[in-house]
């Protein structure tokens, strides 16, 4: 049974300094880029529909499809309803170099480059301030004081209103909050990827930062709608995804199913149970859905009325235990790039 949220989205606060925004945000990277081709017009019809339910958490990054996903989102909230308009918004992350064919050559955190990566931002948003700023990656040659210190300059200057941070580790973290207030840290966090749990998140809570969790469905993997068949086209990441490959996809789909059963038992989908289980784990938590289709996100917003008690969580522990994820949740070149996993 498929769901849509009956009741008006929640808030939450994005930590102790950040803004409120609505308990479930949508990730819009996958409208540009990297799950295969989609369809403007109905990415747009998904922003606005988004916006209508109550959404207002909008996230991109300036490198999704080159400045695309900006620029989708610039059309999105241009032609929405004012009052949807201005109760949105956004999140972007920035750093990432790409080549013309697409590829990935490494992250820039240099303050003369953040500004300048927020210049151009700014101007494909249509914006005079993004919501929330952050590096898509650390930049291993500068240090993460003078990233954020240039993000300050930013907010300070009132082209950015809250700063972020994005798949970083505790100590990385805390050397960012001593030089600025942090609102939230972006990364990586659903019921086949918990690793955040043994240091980052208590970290990020002693410090007052709130949690944007990505990946909350494990790019499809656990929303109920991959199939061990399905062939994955051009252009689609997950096709070099450990967890997609050979035998870790079949023992992935394995949990699936596992999950699944306990899903079937509430009249729920097996999506809103994942997305469920992320929102239990903290109202400091607020989960990105990348839904990239109307129907995929009236199924990830029926997650809000969905209610796990004690006994759920337990059943959900038992289905997919921490740790039980084969294969890593990115090729090994770019877990090299991750600050969180080292």
């Amino acid at each position: 049974m498929t769901t849509t949220s009956k009741n008006p989205v929640p808030t939450r606060h994005l930590g102790t300094t950040g803004p409120a925004v609505s308990a479930l945000g949508l990730g819009c990277m996958g409208m540009s880029a990297l799950y295969g081709e989609s369809d403007r017009a109905e990415s747009v019809a998904t922003i606005h529909a988004a916006l209508d339910a109550g959404v207002t958490l909008l996230d991109t990054g300036d490198f999704y499809g080159m400045g695309h996903n900006e620029l989708l989102i610039n059309e999105a909230l241009r032609t929405a309803p004012a009052a949807a308009r201005e109760q949105a918004l956004t999140s972007v992350k920035f750093g990432a170099l790409r080549t013309v064919e697409g590829g990935f050559t490494g992250y820039d955190g240099r303050p003369a480059a953040v500004k300048n990566f927020a210049a151009y931002s700014l101007q494909r948003l249509g914006t005079d301030h993004i919501d929330v700023y952050r590096i898509a990656r650390v930049d291993p040659d500068v240090p993460i004081e003078e990233t954020v210190g240039a993000i300050a300059e930013l907010v300070e200057a009132g082209h950015v209103r809250h700063i972020g941070l994005s798949e970083v580790g505790a100590d990385t973290l805390r050397r960012a909050a001593a030089v600025a207030p942090i609102a939230d840290l972006q990364i990586e966090y659903s019921l086949i990827s918990r690793s955040i749990e043994e240091k980052i998140l208590p970290a990020a809570r002693e410090l007052g930062i709130g949690v944007t969790a990505y990946g909350v469905l494990s790019r499809g993997l656990i929303s109920g709608h991959f199939t061990r068949d399905r062939e994955l086209g051009a252009g689609d990441f997950r096709g070099m995804s450990p967890r997609f490959q050979g035998e870790n996809l079949g023992r992935n789909l394995d949990l699936v199913d596992r999950l699944r059963a306990v899903a079937e038992s509430k009249g729920v989908t097996v999506a809103q149970t994942a997305i469920a289980w992320v929102l239990a784990q903290g109202q400091d938590i607020v989960p990105l859905v990348g839904a990239r289709r109307r129907d995929r996100l009236t199924e990830a917003l029926g997650a809000l009325d969905v209610t796990l008690d004690a006994a759920d969580l337990a059943a959900i522990e038992e289905a997919v235990p921490a740790g039980a994820a084969s294969g890593d949740r990115y090729p090994a070149a770019q877990m090299a790039h991750l600050d969180s996993e080292h």
